[in-house]
């Protein structure tokens, strides 16, 4: 399994994890939701279960559901700054397609 950061993610990353130093990680993966089926969920993991993986990537270590690896493989976490807003933007190989409003996904 591969997941990818950028620099500017990893930075943002770092920073979630420096506010929480007695979380496990950051964890990422999807969930069920929006028009299009799933959506992207990043957050810190206060701890890991035992069907959760842990990967570490540039020294960040990302935590990710077992039953979200095929959803998440391959895909480019980036984080981009556009005026006031801020937020990860996600480049997956194995979404299909996405909702008119950019906030869910789908795979074949």
């Amino acid at each position: 399994m591969t997941i990818n950061i950028t620099p500017a993610a990893n930075e943002r990353m770092r920073n979630f994890l420096a506010s929480m130093p007695a979380a496990a990680g950051v964890r990422f993966g999807v969930k069920r939701t929006g028009c299009s089926g799933f959506a992207y969920v990043v957050d810190l993991a206060e701890s890991m279960s035992e069907d959760d993986r842990l990967v570490e990537v540039d020294g960040v270590p990302l935590i990710v559901s077992d039953k979200n690896l095929a959803l998440v493989d391959g895909t480019v976490i980036d984080f981009q700054r556009q005026g006031l807003n801020a937020s990860f933007v996600f480049h997956n190989p194995n979404a299909t397609g996405e909702c008119g409003c950019g906030e869910s996904f789908t795979v074949s």
